[in-house]
């Protein structure tokens, strides 16, 4: 639940912090006074969209806080493991959203900076606004299949994903198909290409770390000569000259007198024999390198030839040796697929064949576990209806086929959800045949369809704040005090917040927040005011009466509030 709610310099409200609780609030006060800030301060805080023009003019930014007292099993704490959040279930959940008058926002998850995208998979888990607007989605018959889905539970959900798994498999063979058949001409141009470049690459009978060994050798063949004449200066100086020989004689003066201090110079002696043997193998292994270097002017020619092919190929097809020969790999199998064209089209046809079968039978599937979806929510919407004032209403699901028109009418068209469209279908009055919504609701019914639906659905979603903006908005009477008997009903199961006009509505909460708008000091504010007992009188007798309240708006008021706790203890 919402324990509370923080805002600084959002719109008309320089400073405002709310605690709220469990069942169910109302917002009221005069229109204007701005009860639907509140609403946007707690939409910006679940990753709504924000704008510069909603930080209070003159300031820098403004700021909203909210804080959630969540169960352990709550689904928001595996999004935000997943998210990477450090976040404990044993502790509140605090978001933070700060939007600056320049357009910018960031955010924060018990102070760890979460992106939009990251806040708003947060926020579905934790809020649910439905506003007037939202009527416009019952409208949407993409949208009924949805909710159709969502009431049908765990089961479709589970199948939905094994079809999504074929489906994908059927649109990739598809695309694939489409591809090779629409690119016939320019195909037979690539033809021609890929051949040469296979010939090309093939013909030079390239292997793996070949350039680097030719380049190694180019630079020996290069400087066979320096290389001659270096070695040879060097053997000479040692066995020619007196290099060896001037070491073999201080060896020998030092035999001579080692007894004479032997500790002196019995280490001294070792040193120079090792170095004389050591220098003595270093002149042998020099004379037998010298006779190894060859000078072979064709050899060298032969060998830039190959490194100017290799490199010429390394401009064309790559940086390396391994890249030239992956992308000979890909262009032999480009070539390949476009020669094997007709077999290719002929196995990608069987293909989709077979996936488009395998993808029609777990639709079936789907469709078979909606429609049985589809009598139960039918039956559940027409309960709650009547309770909220609509007796007669009858309320159907119309599933059906997509059918490929380009194909026929016998042809089923998949999607991405199955084969099915779903459209809800309503009859508010005995003998009127079943309509869609758009054809037959009235804002009032809409409403009522709207609040039936979020009862339904509060349970299977698990939001456990629901925000309710004027959903009595064009009912009146008994429909509005069933309204507000549900939404009291509903509270029960979640949290409930409600923005109303309505006497019936407001006296059914168990919290009741005035918003009013003054002036101070030549700025306009806006204040959030829980009321007790007296207060809230006046503000039921004031939404009864209108400006002026007597005191028989007043006892009105008392009345209509004890008989609300009366309906509430029955």
């Amino acid at each position: 639940m919402l324990r509370e709610l923080s805002i600084r310099n959002l719109a008309v409200i320089e400073e405002v912090h709310v605690t709220f609780h469990h069942g169910f609030h109302v917002l009221t006060g005069e229109t204007g006074a701005g009860k639907s800030i509140l609403i946007d301060a707690l939409s910006l805080v679940v990753g709504g969209r924000g704008s510069a023009d909603m930080v209070r003019y003159g300031c820098d930014k403004a700021e909203m806080e909210a804080m959630f007292d969540l169960s352990s099993s709550h689904p928001v704490w595996r999004v935000l493991e997943k998210q990477g959040v450090n976040a404990s279930s044993e502790e509140m959940l605090v978001i933070r959203r700060e939007l600056t008058s320049q357009g910018k926002s960031s955010s924060r998850v018990n102070g760890q900076l979460v992106t939009m995208t990251m806040l708003r998979e947060i926020g579905e888990c934790l809020v649910n606004i439905h506003g007037q607007h939202e009527h416009q989605s019952l409208l949407r018959t993409e949208q009924h299949l949805e909710w159709l889905d969502m009431f049908a539970g765990d089961l479709l959900i589970e199948r939905k994903l094994q079809y999504r798994e074929v489906y994908t498999q059927l649109q990739q063979a598809r695309h694939a198909l489409k591809d090779i058949e629409s690119s016939a001409r320019h195909n037979v141009q690539m033809l021609d290409l890929y051949r040469f470049q296979i010939e090309e690459i093939t013909n030079a009978q390239l292997k793996i770390g070949e350039d680097e060994l030719l380049s190694e050798q180019r630079r020996k063949l290069m400087y066979a000569g320096k290389r001659m004449d270096a070695v040879s200066e060097a053997y000479t100086l040692l066995y020619g000259g007196k290099g060896l020989d001037a070491v073999s004689k201080a060896v020998a003066k030092l035999i001579d007198i080692q007894t004479y201090d032997a500790a002196k110079l019995s280490p001294l002696l070792e040193q120079l024999q090792s170095a004389f043997y050591q220098a003595e193998d270093a002149a042998f292994q020099l004379r037998d390198y010298r006779d190894s270097i060859e000078s072979d002017p064709d050899q060298l020619s032969h060998i830039d030839d190959r490194l100017d092919l290799i490199n010429g190929l390394k401009r064309k097809y790559g940086e390396s040796i391994p890249d030239i020969l992956s992308y000979l790999e890909k262009t032999t199998a480009e070539r390949d697929k476009i020669e094997n064209r007709d077999e290719l089209i002929e196995s990608l046809r069987a293909q989709e064949a077979k996936l488009y079968a395998q993808a029609l039978d777990n639709a079936k599937e789907l469709s078979k576990l909606r429609e049985h979806a589809s009598m139960k929510l039918a039956e559940a919407i027409e309960t709650e209806l009547k309770q909220l004032q609509m007796p007669n209403a009858l309320f159907r699901v119309k599933l059906e086929p997509c059918k490929d028109e380009s194909k026929g009418e016998s042809v089923i068209r998949l999607h991405a959800n199955g084969m099915d469209e779903a459209m809800f279908m309503l009859s508010t009055n005995p003998g009127e045949p079943l309509k869609p919504l758009s054809k037959i609701a009235s804002g009032g019914e809409m409403s009522r369809i709207m609040l039936a639906l979020k009862t339904i659905f509060a349970e299977i979603d698990q939001v456990p704040v629901l925000i309710f903006d004027e959903v009595d908005t064009g009912v009146s009477g008994r429909a509005a005090q069933a309204i507000a008997e549900k939404l009291s009903q509903l509270s029960g199961k979640c949290q409930v917040f409600s923005i109303t006009h309505l006497p019936q509505v407001a006296c059914m909460a168990d919290h009741h927040y005035e918003i009013r708008k003054q002036v101070i000091g030549e700025r306009t504010s806006t204040s959030v005011s829980a009321l007790l007992e007296r207060d809230r009188i006046d503000e039921l007798a004031r939404m009864l009466g209108g400006v002026e309240v007597t005191e028989k708006t007043r006892h009105h008021a008392q009345e209509m509030l004890d008989l609300a706790h009366r309906q509430k203890g029955a």
